[in-house]
């Protein structure tokens, strides 16, 4: 499947709104998904393609977070471990649904995602009391929440971001630093799986990379100064927007 250079700019400019939107609140993927889907791409091809670029924003949000001391990847192995194998999961899953099925419940999924960040709380940057011990937050939330981007992506980074805050009792820099390196983590498994079963549009997912890039290199300069309110009225309507047009492709 080949694009034509204009369609190819275009999903380059939304992956870079994609990434910048990610590295401060998550979401990106309400962007950049519904736009490759928009080309005409099976659904799990979409997905597939969408894991790729997203690895290069997560990793150049988690490099930059490493580099300002908010993140000590030696305490975070169990974390990792188990988002890994939830994504893994969620990803061989996905793979094995009826593309039409999944095609038709994207835009629902998207909606809700709306109405999740239009009503979600406020987050607050002070740590708070830690709920659940380092190893049990492992287990159930970077498995749980891994399988959920390997099966179908969008919002990851803020159901990462909440468990930090709500769970762990971090504050919302450092809740964000930890969710890039969760959300590269359960990116990188799935893309891993994706391109084992043929579901990846490489030339597609490397353009939109340097989108990502630049978006990521942007935002994450921004987490600690701006938080996320900025970000919220534009991820809502974005993705209101697509859903409609996704909803109207199918059943009108």
């Amino acid at each position: 499947m080949e694009l034509e250079l204009s369609l190819l700019l275009l999903l380059m400019l939304a992956a870079l709104a994609a990434g910048f939107i990610d590295s401060i609140a998550g979401g990106g993927g309400l962007i950049t998904l519904p736009a490759l889907l928009a080309t005409g791409m099976p659904p799990a091809l979409a997905l597939g393609t969408n894991k790729l670029q997203s690895c290069f924003g997560s990793f150049t949000a988690t490099l930059y977070f490493w580099r300002q001391g908010l993140i000590r990847i030696s305490t975070l192995w169990p974390h990792i471990l188990c988002t890994f194998m939830g994504s893994a999961l969620g990803t061989l899953l996905v793979q094995h649904l009826d593309s039409t099925l999944l095609s038709r419940l994207l835009p629902f999924l998207l909606i809700g995602f709306s109405v999740y960040f239009l009503l979600s709380p406020k987050i607050s940057d002070q740590d708070s009391e830690q709920r659940l011990s380092p190893l049990l937050f492992a287990l159930l939330i970077g498995t749980s929440v891994g399988f959920y981007d390997g099966f179908f992506g969008p919002g990851t980074g803020s159901f990462f971001a909440l468990a930090f805050v709500a769970l762990a009792g971090f504050g919302l820099a450092k809740a964000t630093a930890h969710t890039k390196l969760l959300n590269f983590t359960s990116n990188i498994a799935s893309l891993l799986f994706f391109a084992l079963g043929g579901h990846v549009l490489w030339s597609v997912g490397l353009a939109m990379a340097v989108g990502q890039f630049i978006g990521a290199r942007i935002g994450s300069r921004l987490v600690i100064s701006h938080g996320v309110k900025l970000i919220r009225p534009l991820l809502v309507g974005v993705s209101l927007v697509i859903s409609l047009r996704l909803l109207w492709q199918h059943y009108m």
